[in-house]
């Protein structure tokens, strides 16, 4: 059984004003060819598909149109819903899409077993039992209970997801014994793991009030297929547990990565093995450090990867002259006549700069939510417990706001 995983495709993302349709039309088609020489028979996306519950009208058109080309292989496709997923826009055309061999899970639902899928080789046979887990919200697996101090809604809400896996795995046990036995089995989940790296584009908390999942706490399936995780990655290096990560870089700290997609091998006994297949690159993007002195050098040696029709991304963090008032001027002269467009303009400041003056040259592309806050708190007397205390309330605020936007 050849199994295709990825997942964070955030299709319709909105990268500092520029558009990253033709990267992932780009990206469609290369999978295709993978899935079509590598005789791939399913393809696994664990979560976040769309980079927004209500995504632009190309970005569906752009799954419609994957799911379409996808049948044309002969390989199933199984969409798992992520945080930034809206469950009820990928809920609507379950049943349609059911037709194009692809089954869709947007959310936690009221029948465990209609998580539970069985993938069939191309032949049509069984060939693996997936137990097909998407972004869990707490209101799916746990009754919110009066009186229950932060650490033990956290016990309550890790305990409560471990059970709904051990659930599903059973299921799925008791599903291949019913087909006599010999299958692998397979789980998926949308979350963030203890141990595991993230990068900026990646939400700090993934689920309430719960920072991480324990990999001990996983079933013990052959492979575990994640997503949420934008670097590619083994959890607490297992073979059998996996980020795909994100197929295009989502965030500047991304662009040094070399994105992959997971091809996963697997027999009646087991996992054989696990093979990262390298994205190629389809937009330039680079993330430049040095003072203006250094940075011509630096901008002529990423120009040669860009074209007057697909300029490189840059982002250039200013190390030294950041007291300067005309950088944006300075840096546009620098880029001149070069296939290159600066983003995002970062400046690196010294320790000698007093407070006031260095946050007055921050702007809110520079800043996220949690450290627009953490600065607010610097500028009040408040004891260490009292602001820890704050600044977990604030996260938990945060992370219900982002929950139900998703």
């Amino acid at each position: 059984m050849r199994i295709l995983h990825t997942s964070d495709w955030h299709l319709g993302q909105h990268f500092m004003g520029k558009t990253r349709q033709a990267e992932h039309q780009a990206f469609c088609h290369w999978l295709i060819e993978q899935v079509e020489a590598r005789q791939v028979d399913a393809v696994l996306i664990a979560g976040d598909i769309f980079d927004t519950g209500a995504p632009p009208s190309y970005a569906r058109e752009q799954y419609n149109q994957f799911i379409v080309d996808l049948r044309a292989t002969g390989a199933e496709l199984v969409v798992l819903g992520g945080n930034h997923d809206s469950v009820a826009m990928l809920g609507e055309s379950r049943s349609l899409l059911a037709q194009l061999q692809t089954r869709v899970v947007p959310a936690v639902g009221l029948d465990p077993a209609e998580q539970v899928l069985v993938l069939r080789h191309r032949s049509g046979v069984p060939g693996a039992i997936l137990c097909a887990i998407p972004f869990i919200r707490p209101r799916d697996v746990l009754q919110s209970q009066a009186g229950q101090s932060a650490a033990d809604k956290q016990l309550s809400l890790q305990q409560a997801i471990q059970a709904h896996y051990q659930h599903l795995f059973d299921l799925a046990r008791e599903r291949r014994s019913e087909l006599g036995g010999g299958l692998p089995i397979v789980a998926t989940g949308h979350l963030t793991t203890v141990g595991a790296s993230a990068s900026e584009s990646v939400r700090e908390i993934y689920v309430g009030a719960l920072e991480a999942f324990p990999t001990n706490a996983f079933p013990a399936a052959d492979y575990i297929a994640l997503g949420h995780i934008h670097r590619p990655q083994k959890v607490g290096g297992l073979e059998h547990v996996r980020y795909s990560g994100s197929p295009i870089p989502l965030a500047f700290d991304e662009a040094s990565q070399q994105k992959e997609v997971l091809l996963v091998e697997l027999d009646s006994i087991g996992l054989h093995k696990v093979e990262a297949l390298p994205v190629p690159r389809f937009q330039p993007l680079h993330s430049l450090r040095g003072s203006l002195a250094e940075l011509p050098a630096l901008l002529a040696s990423v120009a040669s990867e860009g074209t007057p029709e697909r300029p490189v991304w840059v982002e250039v963090q200013v190390s030294t002259d950041d007291y300067l008032n005309d950088l944006q001027a300075r840096l546009a002269a620098l880029c001149e006549g070069l296939p290159v467009e600066v983003l995002r303009i970062r400046r690196e400041r010294g320790n000698v700069l007093p407070g006031l003056q260095r946050e007055a040259r921050e702007t809110l592309d520079e800043l996220n939510p949690e450290e627009v806050f953490d600065k607010r708190l610097e500028s009040e007397e408040l004891d260490a417990a009292l602001r820890g205390e704050l600044q977990g309330l604030h996260r938990r605020v945060l992370a219900d706001l982002r929950e139900g936007d998703a």
